[in-house]
């Protein structure tokens, strides 16, 4: 891509005014409508809510060091693997990428000096910021004990208001979550830079659209199920609990046909964000360009039929269960597309091994084992002798935290200079890195053990037959702990007293790499003009790099 002005300094404003400080004081960044500004508020409060949930995280390894339950109550350790899904999910693993890189990188990659709907996009982070606080208030003073997914009947007999306060946070947080998405999909089809079409569109780009997508569609749905279980509770009509007249297992229908599309907004824009680093790092075309870009939106598409694997147990028809298995096995289809092409961009590529190629390694190998293993759950037979054991526990972090929390880094990483315009310590990055992935590993790989050899989940006491798992899962959620500390002090120490970033350090040929670093307060100077593909390295112009 090139810009129509090159002589311009590829959008440097020369006054020296970036986005953040083009308007100074504490009151310009809480009514700001810079999506950069609103990107870095969102990425402030995910990692905030981060923190929280993986200090309880850590609570409920520590009393599973050993068998005895010695450190909590049963009713407390309900309390606290509760309040540490809740968070996790709704407050972190949904907006990671897309509400904080998505804001700040993809209005950049599309040559826009903003999102379609500025002022909404603030909304959408106050929306997320009182439903988050919402949610973990009443989820902490109300003892909420359901687990995360808040089942009937034992949500809906629930004796006080706490789960109803709890849902209406979850309710208020769809909101932000459906703002965002019609935000961005107004922003991809009316905005793109002149040039850019479909075809020359970014795959991070893509990966947002088809998530985007995702969240208009499928999170009115959980609102609707969360409102009904609400009115249930307060109105006393039977429409989940048996104790009414009505059917728990419809609540499961409903909230899976949610959860599990939702599954792909939270990894869709994890691949999106390896599909650029892969391919600016490896300085190489990225292979398969419209089989992954077409790979996103079928993803998007099929998530929407396979919830009911998460029902194999509940008693549904045989033929229900063969069809909703046969459709899993089927969705691995498109993500194995995109795991074949990562690997055949990397080869023969000028691949640089720094930090943020190391987590896109890990991404692929830590996502590959998530997947791998979803396949003996797709599998009626084997989900049979699995279904709520650890195996379960440790696949969903495999996917899920795994996928979603290396991807999330690999994007700091990536676009950190472009965010701070510092840049970081490479070796202390690479070393932190090691920490990380040994340290996630060996907290969530025996579980895979635990599980196949019959250790149910959520349970407080088990037998000694699986402690030695379980002390390696603890021992590694430690180790995990301290690398990610470390990330967070070198990261702070670089914006402190990191070396200023050069303009374009990794060579990149997209939009954001023709911005100042950091971008001006508008992006660009002048409107920016797509001449070519956003992975075209053979046609870079050497005077782009560094």
């Amino acid at each position: 891509m090139s810009t129509a002005a090159p002589s311009h300094d590829h959008g440097h404003d020369h006054d020296g005014s970036t986005y953040l400080n083009a308007t100074k004081g504490i009151w310009s960044w809480l009514t700001t409508v810079d999506h950069k500004r609103i990107g870095v508020m969102y990425l402030g409060s995910i990692l905030t809510f981060f923190l929280i949930g993986g200090l309880l995280a850590l609570a409920v390894r520590t009393e599973l060091y050993t068998p005895e339950g010695d450190i909590f109550s049963a009713a407390t350790y309900n309390r606290l693997f509760t309040l540490h899904g809740a968070v996790m999910v709704f407050l972190v693993l949904v907006p990671a990428i897309p509400a904080s890189i998505g804001n700040f990188i993809m209005p950049l990659q599309l040559g826009a000096k903003d999102v379609a709907f500025p002022k909404l996009n603030l909304a959408s982070y106050y929306i997320y910021l009182f439903g988050a606080l919402f949610m973990t208030y009443t989820l902490i003073a109300g003892g909420v004990d359901t687990g995360w997914t808040f089942y009937t009947p034992y949500s809906a007999g629930h004796s006080d208001g706490s789960v109803i306060s709890a849902l209406t946070g979850a309710f208020i947080l769809g909101f932000s979550s459906i703002l965002t998405g019609l935000n961005f999909i107004v922003t991809i089809h009316k905005m793109r830079a002149p040039g850019m079409t479909w075809k020359k569109m970014p795959l991070f780009v893509w990966a947002i659209y088809a998530t985007s997508l995702i969240q208009v569609l499928a999170t009115p749905v959980v609102a609707i199920t969360l409102f009904l279980l609400i009115f249930e509770r307060t109105v006393g009509i039977g429409i989940f609990d048996p104790a009414l007249g009505g059917d728990p297992v419809l609540f499961q229908h409903f909230f899976w046909f949610y959860s599990h599309p939702v599954v792909y907004v939270m990894v869709l824009p994890a691949f999106g964000v390896i599909s650029e680093t892969v391919t600016v790092h490896s300085r190489k075309h990225i292979f398969g360009y419209m089989a992954i870009a077409g790979s996103s939106v079928a993803v998007a598409g099929v998530g929407f039929l396979v919830w009911g694997h998460h029902l194999f147990m509940s008693g549904q028809s045989e033929l229900s269960g063969s069809i909703f298995s046969f459709i899993t096995f089927a969705i691995a289809i498109p993500t194995a597309i995109k795991v074949c092409s990562w690997i055949a961009t990397l080869w023969k590529g000028s691949i640089r091994y720094n930090t943020t190629m190391f987590y896109t390694l890990g991404f692929i190998w830590i996502f590959v084992i998530g997947g791998l293993t979803g396949l003996f759950l797709s599998t009626l037979a084997t989900d049979i002798h699995l279904h709520d054991t650890y195996f379960v526990v440790a696949h969903f972090h495999y996917v899920m935290m795994g996928g979603v929390l290396f991807a999330l880094i690999c994007a700091i990483h990536h676009w950190w200079h472009k965010m701070t315009g510092v840049m970081f310590h490479e070796g202390f990055a690479m070393i932190t890195f090691v920490v990380v992935f040994i340290g996630y590993n060996l907290t969530f790989f025996p579980q895979f053990v635990a599980g196949s050899q019959g250790m149910p989940r959520r349970y407080h006491q088990y037998v000694e037959q699986f402690e030695i798992y379980m002390q390696l899962s603890t021992i590694g959620s430690y180790l995990f702990a301290i690398g990610l500390f470390m990330m967070l002090g070198y990261l702070i120490h670089s914006i402190i007293k990191g070396e200023k970033a050069p303009h374009n350090p990794w060579g990149g040929v997209s939009l954001e790499f023709e911005t100042a670093t950091p971008p001006i307060e508008h992006n660009f100077l002048e409107q920016p003009v797509c001449r070519k593909g956003p992975y075209d390295f053979d046609e870079i112009d050497p005077s782009m790099a560094n």
